[in-house]
């Protein structure tokens, strides 16, 4: 586990500017950053990245991790391919002199990425990067970034997103956290601690000390505070925690249990399902007056409610209608909708439903058939497909840029959950390392 510092946005003194260029007249797909997903015949882009060039030895070692993060956020997203540099033609790298496309055009490189790293006299870093469309010549992005030299990985995933929002057409998410519920010990002894990382599985840092249970942890839209649920000697109770001063409070003293909280989109409210004998509804609060709102009045279990992007309707799972299914009402309450109706499985149930960044989906959980499928469906019901099934997936979470969800797997018995990622098309499903087993994820808005 790395004991890195949080990237605190007050201290991080990033600056940009003087590189950023812009292509003109070339016409091709790289240069209008045109990548279009077929998930049955889309081949990843090659691009090749050299180490960053160094100021001198002290930088080498930021240069090389640098650039393997790059690499490794690149190769991760499924939508391109780094080239292995034992491949390389050219090793040697002049940063502030034209490349030689033709050294590049021969591995087969459609993109190359260049960089500098150096050591200012003032002890920050100095990041620089270019990024070259390989088949026209022409530059397609570059800028450069000031820093406390810990900061390294971020600046790193911030020339990540830049690369990959220039070559896509999309805003990137590898400047991003994600909240976690860390498990550890035997199964039938589970001790479950809050935790953060970076959105690759980095600088792990603990949050809460595992002497209570925590479960569904969710951002805030300013990525600085977290709602959670905590099982302490009473009642479950939701809670706040402010992610760099550590304090943390109590969203409300409500009668019986309260579950499943989340930020509405503008962070001043949160919502949440609260018990009421055998039954739970849907409640919102405003956190400045505390004032508390009903959603839902029902004889049924509804829980698990997420807004939309534009806050102005939630998806929940509720059993209203005799097993737990996906509905969509107004933010404000009223008449609800069932959008969930599984054509191949008329005993499916759907549970965790969250609403895309886009708005244009809502993934879920569905279980039938002895499996545990993760999928997503549009908001009126239409469109629905499953990504990935198996024993036992659950809780999607996404990231910032709604092209990627992640989720976590608990194959039973004596092993633990693990958290995994995959592309809204249903391809490249990847495995999230973490220190330990991993459940209830949840992504962060970009933090820059």
């Amino acid at each position: 586990m790395s004991k890195a510092p949080f990237v605190d946005r007050r201290r991080f003194m990033m600056v940009t500017g003087g590189l950023a260029v812009a292509t003109l007249g070339s016409r091709s797909a790289l240069a209008q950053g045109r990548i279009r997903v077929d998930p049955n015949s889309f081949q990843p882009i090659p691009i090749a990245i050299p180490n960053f060039v160094s100021g001198g030895p002290a930088d080498g070692d930021a240069g090389a991790g640098v650039t393997q993060v790059i690499t490794n956020n690149l190769k991760r997203s499924g939508l391109f391919a780094p080239i292995d540099q034992a491949a390389f033609i050219e090793r040697n790298i002049n940063f502030d002199a034209m490349p030689n496309f033709q050294n590049w055009k021969t591995i087969n490189a459609q993109a190359l990425v260049t960089g500098r790293i150096a050591r200012q006299g003032d002890g920050r870093l100095k990041a620089e990067f270019r990024l070259w469309d390989v088949t026209s010549g022409q530059p397609l992005a570059g800028q450069q970034y000031f820093t406390a030299p810990e900061y390294w990985r971020r600046i790193a995933h911030i020339i990540s997103d830049q690369i990959y929002e220039r070559m896509t057409g999309e805003k990137g998410y590898f400047d991003s956290r994600v909240v976690f519920v860390d498990e550890s010990g035997a199964a039938e002894r589970r001790v479950k601690r809050l935790a953060i990382m970076d959105q690759d599985g980095a600088n792990v840092h603990y949050l809460t000390k595992g002497s209570d249970l925590v479960l569904t942890p969710r951002f805030s839209p300013s990525s600085q505070e977290i709602t959670y649920m905590e099982f302490g000697q009473g009642d479950p109770r939701v809670y706040l925690y402010n992610i760099e001063t550590g304090q943390r409070e109590i969203v409300g003293n409500f009668p019986g249990m309260s579950f499943s909280p989340r930020f509405s989109p503008d962070g001043q409210r949160i919502i949440m399902s609260l018990q009421q004998g055998g039954n739970s509804n849907l409640f919102v609060m405003d956190l400045r007056s505390k004032s508390t709102t009903r959603l839902t009045d029902t004889p049924a279990i509804d829980t698990s409610p997420s807004y939309s992007p534009d806050g102005s309707q939630i998806c929940f799972e509720s059993d209203r209608g005799g097993r737990p299914q996906i509905y969509v009402m107004s933010a404000n309450g009223g008449p609800a909708q069932r959008i969930s109706f599984a054509k191949d499985d008329v005993n499916a149930s759907y549970s965790t439903p969250v609403w895309s960044p886009r708005g244009d989906y809502i993934a879920f959980t569905r279980q039938g058939g002895g499996q545990f499928a993760i999928g997503l469906i549009k908001p009126d019901g239409s469109d629905e497909r499953i990504l990935t099934s198996g024993f036992h997936n659950e809780g999607p979470t996404f990231a910032p840029n709604g092209r990627v969800l992640m989720f976590f797997r608990d194959p039973g018995g004596n092993a633990g959950p693990s958290l995994y990622t995959i592309d809204v098309s249903g391809r490249n499903e990847l495995r999230v390392p973490t220190p330990g087993y991993a459940s209830d994820p949840a992504w962060s808005p970009l933090l820059s």
